[in-house]
């Protein structure tokens, strides 16, 4: 039958269905670890003596009748009645495989156990509860588990089965003595672990299932450490009552998104979407609202190991916290955590907590998420852990380049019952002056912290689209326009709010350059920062930093109520104090009942609804140009989708031949999603042209031009024209090519600027140019020179990003030889340097020389033989740019730089993988900073 055909009595009589004989079942059943789409496809069991059966109808009330009339059917015992042979079935039947773990997969199940169904309208449909694999387990003990077998796409039937006593011996449910069976199934999770690649875990059903996603980024410092693995192995090595939260994690039944089984899956279908949708529009109609106690804390601890019990911050309270969400700066400030993010302060930091909650309860942790020092942590009561879906975790680093996770922000997202939260724990950039630099990483944090949703065919969820947000941190906003004396004294006066006024992130929420809609409640306590450590005394070194309240906790959403919002000045282990606030949270439980009811409702209507007409859209515009199209510098253009009668699902799909559904340097936002009857959606198009994009633009091999396809699913096609014009730019363009150019970039011919970038390296000293090249690229010396003259001594330099803006201005300057103009910070112009030399189509060190520096790496004499083979120019740019980097460190006093910082820096971007954006191995990595290490350190 079609896939979709709805049964009815004309189509088929029971005993062509299946022969009803004795010791016959046929039950709705699920799988733990298949998820369920409301609106899907019906998935049935038979069971009979002989064998189990597993088989799929489409999803509607003549399902609902069909099995009512099975189950009436049902002669129910019979001694004489002969077993069935089922011959029939054999043209169903899948061979039987082999006893192969990767088979597991697909089902993700805790083993002897089914997940529980409820009744609908008499028929067997999965409950809200019942889909997430949450009411008790209706079959345990002897018998046989599932494994995935063949697909009939054509029928629409999924069938798989096994014989009972026969099947292979890891495909039984556990029973008593059936120790081997356990220890193949345990392989096989471990295996899948394994398989999935990553380190940051949740624990679901007694087993390790890896949920992480690669986000597609290869910027140095979003990457994430889930350092779960390292503090259990610490925490199973001490006594009971210390691993007693551990194992609460490992028995709790917490369900999250298995991305790499519902990416396996079949797309989800336009009936799946028009029901989730219709659900979520009636979401009043089936749930309540119930008060939640969440714990916040914010702690900066300044590269400290914990030294003192954490109990007066964690656990101050009388009620013990259904939640707590618990976040950490400058977890650990040493180099090797900086470059490689790896620290030992992880486990340090989660044994303390994990031992320090509130002793009234008993605790799971569902996650940790750290990028270097910003750590987050979320622990759940173990009577709600079974409530939380949807765990996903993201990192955004906004350090220098806007990539390093020295500075930035992680997040954890999470369903609770029926309600989103996004918690967000951020480590802005420092010092007074530098507020404006915060409220761009606010912003970056923003725009670059993306969710995977469990529907794939969904865009990416950001902060702002959960129903609550948390937002803690060192926020690292300052106090301005009073000395440091006066701002002690009215401390000392508890004048609070005289103080308040003064209060950088107040001034910049009043004005909605920042956290627009959250709310943060009275500052009652005195400043957070800075204290001398181990004391209440605020800052005596030779800085004296002025007091601020640096860690700050803000919130947005309904229903939440702040109960406390306080300081505790009993820790001392930082030059900061910890920071908590309690909420009193409400979140939306579903009545099992009215959510039943308002399912039925909707599939009733849906049922009238099949085969409607074939769905339309009108686009507002469909041809968008791009103008004056420059590097790293966004465009947006824009334009609205209007649905008319029928639910439509819109994509934008690949052309023939091609891998994407548009060029690198352009992107649809959405490019997917779903529309109900006479409703609009606003698609951005995004421009971006970067490293990446920006040498073909240059050249003329690519050209601001492209067709987008946008898809209707049963629908039609809609084309979209998007042309423009680019800028070409110094960043992106070869250095040989910039070193024949005499004039600014801008200033040359299109044709000249191609013929030059075209150029093979190798040819540059034929002498067949009409003008005699520069040594070194302008634009290198443009930076160099301003460096050298305004920043030899600056702090931090090279380590500490500058401001967009500037970086536009700088790019422009560069580009038209207007560098008289320049005028920006010293910290823009390092960061402009860093960026002109990561997009360099061909790095200083030529990816032919990289595999000869790692192996001549500790051997300085061997290192120079490979520089000077080197083409001319770029031996002369390595040699200009080692010698302005010891003329800084002759300066170290000052700008407190050393060899291993700027080898750390400069080695990644002047001695490049040719894998391109391959992982990394963290011996390559240390071999290359080890060869700009000998150059620093070296007369050259």
């Amino acid at each position: 039958m079609h896939r979709r055909m709805a049964i009815t009595g004309d189509d088929v009589t029971l005993d062509q269905i299946v022969p009803v004989s004795r010791d016959f079942t046929l039950e709705e059943v699920s799988s733990d670890g298949e998820l369920y789409i409301l609106g899907s496809d019906v998935t049935v069991q038979l069971d009979t003596a002989e064998l189990s059966l597993i088989f799929q109808l489409p999803f509607g009330s003549h399902t609902r009748m069909f099995l009512q009339e099975v189950a009436r059917a049902c002669p129910g015992f019979d001694p004489a009645t002969r077993d069935p042979e089922f011959l029939w079935l054999s043209g169903y039947q899948c061979v039987e495989p082999e006893p192969d773990s990767r088979k597991l997969r697909g089902w993700n199940f805790a083993p002897g156990t089914w997940p529980g169904y409820t009744t609908i309208g008499g028929g067997r449909y999965p409950s809200h509860k019942g889909r997430w694999g949450l009411e008790e387990p209706w079959f345990k003990g002897a018998g046989s588990i599932l494994y995935r077998g063949g697909m009939m796409e054509q029928t629409g039937f999924r069938l798989a089965e096994m014989a009972r006593g026969g099947g292979p011996s890891w495909g039984r449910v556990r029973g008593a003595g059936d120790g081997r069976q356990d220890e193949e199934l345990e392989e096989a999770r471990r295996e899948m672990s394994a398989a999935a690649g990553s380190r940051d875990r949740v624990f679901a059903g007694g087993s390790n299932f890896d949920n992480s996603r690669s986000n597609g980024k290869s910027l140095l410092g979003d990457q994430s450490s889930g350092g779960q693995d390292k503090a259990e192995n610490s925490l199973a090595r001490q006594n009971k009552s210390k691993s007693e939260i551990t194992d609460l994690v490992r028995s709790s039944t917490i369900t999250v998104s298995d991305k790499a089984h519902i990416l396996s899956m079949q797309k989800f279908g336009l009936r799946d979407t028009i029901v989730k949708s219709h659900l979520l529009q009636k979401e009043d109609d089936y749930t309540y609202i119930q008060n939640f106690r969440f714990f916040v804390g914010t702690y900066n601890v300044n590269g400290q190991s914990p030294k003192e019990c954490l109990r007066p911050w964690l656990s101050h309270g009388i009620q013990a916290p259904d939640v707590y969400c618990v976040g950490f700066q400058e977890l650990d400030l040493s180099k090797e955590a900086f470059f490689f993010h790896d620290t030992p302060k992880e486990e340090e930091w989660f044994k303390a907590v994990s031992e320090s909650l509130h002793p009234d309860a008993k605790y799971a942790k569902v996650k940790l998420i750290r990028m270097v020092g910003i750590m987050l942590l979320l622990y759940v009561k173990q009577e709600h852990a079974a409530h939380v879906s949807e765990v996903e975790t993201e990192t955004v680093g906004t350090g220098i380049m806007g990539r390093m996770g020295n500075k930035g922000g992680v997040a954890i997202r999470f369903q609770l019952h029926n309600t989103s939260i996004c918690i967000v724990n951020s480590h802005l950039a420092a010092h007074i002056e530098e507020y404006e630099r915060r409220n761009q990483d606010y912003k970056d944090i923003c725009s670059r912290m993306q969710f995977c949703q469990v529907d794939p065919s969904l865009p990416a969820l950001t902060i702002s689209k959960h129903d609550v947000i948390l937002w803690l941190g060192d926020l690292n906003y300052r106090i301005e326009d009073l000395d440091v004396e006066k701002v002690k004294k009215l401390i000392e006066e508890k004048a609070f709010q005289t103080l308040y006024a003064y209060d950088q992130l107040k001034i910049q929420v009043a004005a909605k350059t920042v956290f627009d809609g959250y709310t943060e409640g009275e500052l009652t306590f005195q400043p957070t920062y800075k204290y001398d450590t181990g004391s209440d005394d605020w800052d005596t070194s030779e800085k004296c930093r002025a007091p601020a309240w640096c860690d700050r906790i803000l919130w947005k959403g309904k229903n939440i109520t702040q109960l406390s919002y306080q300081s505790h000045m009993a820790l001392k282990t930082s030059d900061h104090k910890p920071v908590s606030s309690e909420f009193d949270i409400g979140v939306k439980v579903v009545n099992d009942e009215l959510y039943r009811k308002t399912l039925e409702e909707i599939v009733r209507s849906l049922d009238k609804m099949e085969n409607a007409n074939i769905p339309s859209v009108s686009l507002s515009k469909r041809e968008f140009c791009f103008q004056n199209v420059k590097y790293m510098q966004l465009q947006v253009e824009s334009f609205t989708i209007h649905n008319g009668q029928v639910p439509c699902q819109f994509e934008f799909i690949n052309k023939p031949d091609e891998e994407s559904y548009c060029k690198q340097w352009l992107n649809a936002n959405p490019s997917r999603g779903f529309l109900l009857p006479d409703s609009d959606i606003e698609i951005e198009l995004e421009l971006f042209v970067n490293k990446t994009t920006a040498t073909k633009l240059n050249s003329g091999e690519d050209k601001i031009e492209d067709i987008l396809v946008l898809h209707l699913d049963r629908g039609k096609d809609y084309f979209l024209s998007v042309s423009g014009n680019y800028l070409p730019s110094c960043f992106g363009s070869p250095i040989h090519t910039l070193c024949y150019m005499r004039q600014p970039i801008l200033d040359v011919p299109l044709e000249t600027i191609s013929e030059l970038t075209l150029m093979p390296i190798q040819s540059e000293d034929d002498g067949s140019r009409l003008e005699s090249p520069m040594e070194i690229p302008k634009e290198l010396w443009m930076m160099v020179d301003y460096l050298y003259r305004n920043a030899i001594q600056q702090e931090d330099l090279f380590q500490q990003p500058g401001l967009r803006l500037e970086f536009e201005h700088i790019r422009d300057c560069l580009d038209t030889g207007m560098i008289d103009n320049l005028s920006a910070s010293n910290h823009s112009v390092a960061e402009a340097l860093l960026l002109f030399l990561e997009s360099l189509p061909e790095p200083v060190i030529c990816y032919s020389a990289y595999h000869s520096c790692l192996e001549c790496s500790g051997n300085y004499t061997a290192s120079k033989q490979v520089i000077l083979t080197l083409p001319t120019f770029h031996k002369n740019v390595f040699n200009y740019l080692m010698a302005f980097l010891q003329e800084l460190l002759k300066n170290s006093a000052k700008n407190h730089l050393d060899e291993n910082i700027l080898a750390s820096i400069f080695g990644s971007l002047v001695l490049r993988n040719p894998a391109g954006d391959q992982k990394l191995d963290m011996t390559d990595k240390k071999k290359a900073q080890e060869f700009i290490h000998q150059f620093l350190c070296n007369t050259l």
